[in-house]
């Protein structure tokens, strides 16, 4: 099937009734996917900065939208998908330009978080992380650049992951940061996590995990309700793996300066990406959102040499610890999804404590699976496993497994 095909004689009508407000309003179409593959009988949704033919692309801003062409030829995950038998069902909304953890959008508003409605979805992949919640869809395709999937996978009960950087196409996807973009997906249960990731990952090889690590700066980091599902995922890795609690970082205060290498890095690059553009089309951004454009555009040359710099000793420090057959247990974010009401400063808070987990794999340039668990009080928690450079398949394998082993033993 071409996209061609796809787009003139088999867009549907919008069936899903999105009750949670995960799609964008040009986002609501239907391309059926191949009659037969292996994931046949599936939906799926694409985050509004994927590519499909046919169909505007927004990347969460309406100026956006309205100055960039529609595109003509689709994101090769989106075809990959498509030909494996899944069907696309529409597109979902994201933070502006993606540059967000929080999950609201100052033009199109807040997704539902099924999972805690009371509470945000996370971003920037919200619209896709909502509707993966809500079972509007089966999975939904996202991004990571910062913890645009692992946050709102943690927030909103679902399975997500980072992928390894370089390891799928971010060709025809309105970037963020190039040099951290990631595309990823987000699913409800852990047979389609897996399914998805046999299709989309290369086969390259399988990866053998034969020792674990609990950073416990890492932990230290989130809150207690994490600590005893960290632990218990340790516990049930470390009866089959050698195990070492360990500190991945150096000295006290020293995610924090990790945090700032990615933040300042981050920035540069996406305003050598986005800085004409947004200088010409002057784009109305909500207040958060220009405020990190405004930060962006005033990071200098020297201090984003000083923290690419950073990020290879991090980068080093990291697979070093790892080597190639590690697998670290982490809290997949800080604390539970915000409030929906919650202050600024509510907001900024958990927001740092969160990137100072988050740039680990974003600067290492590692996988991340998070896996879904609750608090004794029922609101979504993620638990993470970091693993190698290209280990993505047999870090998806151990996590589902695992993860199994834990949902029958309760």
């Amino acid at each position: 099937m071409s996209t061609a095909q796809a787009t003139a004689t088999r867009t549907n009508a919008f069936e899903i009734n999105d009750h949670v407000g995960a799609f964008v309003p040009h986002g609501r179409f239907t391309l059926p996917g191949a009659a037969s593959g292996p994931l046949a009988g599936l939906h799926f949704a694409a985050k509004d900065l994927f590519d499909v033919a046919g169909h505007p692309t927004g990347a969460g801003n309406p100026d956006w939208l309205r100055s960039h062409p529609i595109p003509t030829r689709s994101n090769a995950l989106v075809e990959q998908l498509l030909q494996a038998g899944a069907t696309l069902v529409g597109k979902t909304l994201t933070d502006e330009l993606a540059y967000s953890i929080h999950g609201d959008n100052h033009h199109y508003g807040t997704p539902v978080n099924s999972a805690a409605p009371e509470r945000v979805p996370g971003g920037s992949s919200s619209g896709s992380a909502a509707a993966v919640a809500a079972r509007l869809c089966d999975f939904a395709l996202g991004t990571d650049t910062g913890g645009s999937t692992r946050v709102p996978a943690s927030y909103c009960g679902v399975w997500g992951l980072r992928t390894s950087f370089g390891l799928l196409s971010t060709a025809s996807m309105a970037p963020l940061c190039p040099s951290f973009d990631t595309a990823t997906w987000l699913a409800h249960d852990a047979g389609t996590f897996e399914r998805v990731g046999q299709v989309l990952l290369p086969k390259t090889g399988s990866a053998q995990l034969r020792k674990v690590l609990l950073p416990f700066d890492l932990l230290e980091l989130a809150e207690a309700d994490f600590h005893p599902v960290v632990q218990r995922v340790y516990d049930a890795l470390r009866s089959e793996l050698p195990g070492e609690h360990m500190r991945l970082s150096g000295d006290e205060g020293e995610l924090e300066r990790w945090r700032q290498a990615y933040t300042h890095a981050s920035a540069f690059d996406a305003w050598q990406c986005h800085g004409a553009w947004i200088s010409s089309a002057r784009p109305v951004f909500g207040p958060a959102v220009q405020a990190r454009w405004d930060m962006a555009q005033n990071i200098s040359a020297e201090t984003a040499r000083a923290a690419r710099e950073k990020q290879d000793l991090v980068r080093h420090r990291v697979r070093s610890l790892l080597g190639a057959d590690g697998v670290a247990v982490m809290p997949s974010a800080s604390s539970v999804a915000p409030l929906r009401d919650a202050s600024a400063a509510e907001i900024d808070q958990v927001r740092a404590r969160t990137f100072r987990l988050t740039c680990v794999a974003g600067l290492a340039g590692l996988p991340q699976v998070s896996m879904p668990f609750t608090t004794p009080a029922g609101l979504p928690i993620g638990v993470s496993l970091l693993g190698p450079a290209g280990s993505d398949l047999a870090l998806i394998g151990l996590a589902t497994r695992l993860w199994r082993s834990l949902q029958a033993a309760q």
